[in-house]
């Protein structure tokens, strides 16, 4: 399978659990895959249709620390300005300070179905972020690589399907917004995925006699580990 691979870095970066709005906004631990959705759309410089459109990600931080952060929620006002009765008062509000987890020093490594959109991430058309637009990342290497199909893999620092809970205790299930329909005034998709950030090998999943994994793909430039190389599973952004 040829695709191709990108690797990028950055400072910080934060992935804001929706609706959370007030005091509070805990940040996810691997980037949605809406977010990669419009970080790849930002490199090409347009929407363009997932359908058909494939990816992988791993992702690594150093450590989270909170910070501090201020808002100023206003709305319209009537009267006149504090000091001078002449000036009406048009707006009003106040601060909102809350607490937002942030993410130092990411690391991004995403695998596309997408050999061809090399020169895009090359020559992004905007500026490169991942999570909030002050988020700055920078491509340390544009690739295209071969994959392999392999049967024994190491997972680690990645997005599995959610149909692995039934198969590993590794990994934390969380419900992520997987799309926003753009032409549909960014209604957004949410699915079930598995974040795993232990190492997991495919020969410890325990599989029941009905089950099946997808297929299953394998970087062979990335280094093995206990003879077992980096494995990649493959996720979409709408159903084809």
């Amino acid at each position: 399978m040829r695709v191709l691979k990108i690797t990028a870095e950055g400072l910080a970066t934060s992935f804001r659990y929706p609706y959370f709005m007030m005091k509070v906004q805990p940040t996810y631990e691997m980037p949605p895959p809406a977010t990669l959705y419009g970080h790849v759309a930002s490199a090409l410089g347009e929407w363009f249709d997932p359908r058909g459109v494939q990816f992988a990600v791993r992702f690594s931080y150093r450590f989270k620390q909170v910070e501090i952060e201020t808002t100023h929620l206003v709305g319209p006002a009537s009267g006149k300005l504090k000091g001078d009765p002449h000036l009406p008062k048009v707006m009003e509000g106040q601060p909102n300070p809350f607490q937002r987890e942030i993410l130092f020093f990411p690391r991004l490594t995403l695998y596309l179905n997408r050999p061809e959109w090399a020169e895009a991430f090359r020559h992004p058309r905007y500026a490169v972020c991942l999570g909030r637009s002050q988020d700055l990342l920078t491509y340390r290497r544009i690739e295209v690589v071969e994959l392999q199909s392999a049967q024994s893999v190491y997972w680690q620092d990645t997005l599995l399907p959610y149909a692995f809970v039934r198969f590993t205790a590794a990994g934390r299930s969380v419900l992520m917004p997987r799309w926003l329909d753009v032409n549909h005034r960014r209604q957004p998709t949410f699915s079930r995925y598995l974040i795993l950030q232990r190492r997991l090998h495919s020969r410890d999943l325990i599989l029941p006699p009905d089950a099946s994994l997808p297929p299953i793909w394998a970087d062979p430039n990335e280094p093995l580990i206990a003879g077992d190389p980096l494995g990649l599973v493959f996720h979409t952004w709408v159903e084809d």
